[in-house]
């Protein structure tokens, strides 16, 4: 199911964590509520990872990631990148990018196969993605924005993208990644969908604002109801 929470007083969730079917990282913050609600979760099925990055807690708008891999901003210090690399699993490559665009996590929408991306990001940068994170990469829009990791959230189940996304756009992309998408929004009406949920094959976070509305569709299209089988289904590939 989705679970609604904040990050100090923000219900930001997407700004302040990155999730993944192997790892979640969850930025430092002065209350552990945030931190516990991901590790009373998710820990007895992946590492849960307090984080900084550049000295940030932004990490999910300058982070973008999956199973595969972890990609990190070049403001990321020598510590976090040592940090991170002993904290998650060493399935998991963690990559620093050289990239003038360094909101990752703004300009990537991913899942463990494809990766949506911002239509002026580097060629090399793009070679990185496909490398680090095993995936096929697609430059975007979603309703004409290039910050498609702020507009779109991806799984391997499904993805929820902004809500005034054209129906022939949705489905050229839907065909694009080969998995579904629905429109919707988080935290009653935001449309940056990004920056107010994070999701992963058998869960998702948003914020306290979400209505059940929304919440009705990010479990849908996430396939949440049925979140055993997903979560058996990414823990295997995850081991392999």
């Amino acid at each position: 199911m989705a679970m609604r929470m904040q990050f100090e007083n923000s219900n930001e969730v997407g700004v302040f964590a990155r999730l993944t079917n192997a790892y979640c990282i969850v930025a430092l913050s002065s209350s552990e509520n945030f931190y516990s609600v991901f590790e009373g979760e998710l820990s007895k099925h992946i590492p849960v990872v307090h984080a900084s990055i550049g000295g940030t807690r932004i990490i999910g708008r300058v982070t973008a990631g999956n199973r595969h891999g972890l990609l990190v901003p070049s403001i990321t210090t020598d510590q976090e990148l040592r940090h991170l690399r002993n904290s998650l699993p060493e399935s998991v490559k963690v990559q620093k990018v050289e990239e003038r665009l360094s909101a990752l996590g703004n300009c990537i929408a991913c899942n463990d196969y494809v990766a949506l991306v911002h239509a002026d990001l580097d060629r090399e940068t793009a070679e990185v993605i496909a490398d680090t994170l095993n995936v096929e990469v697609f430059h975007a829009a979603v309703a004409q924005n290039v910050l498609v990791g702020s507009y779109a959230v991806l799984s391997n189940q499904g993805g929820l993208v902004q809500a005034n996304v054209a129906m022939q756009e949705m489905e050229e992309l839907s065909q694009l990644i080969q998995v579904p998408l629905t429109a919707g929004t988080v935290n009653r009406g935001s449309p940056v969908i990004g920056a107010g949920i994070v999701a992963n094959d058998w869960s998702a976070f948003c914020g306290m604002d979400t209505t059940a509305t929304e919440i009705g569709v990010i479990e849908n299209i996430f396939r949440l109801q049925s979140a055993g089988s997903g979560m058996q289904n990414a823990l295997v590939d995850t081991l392999m």
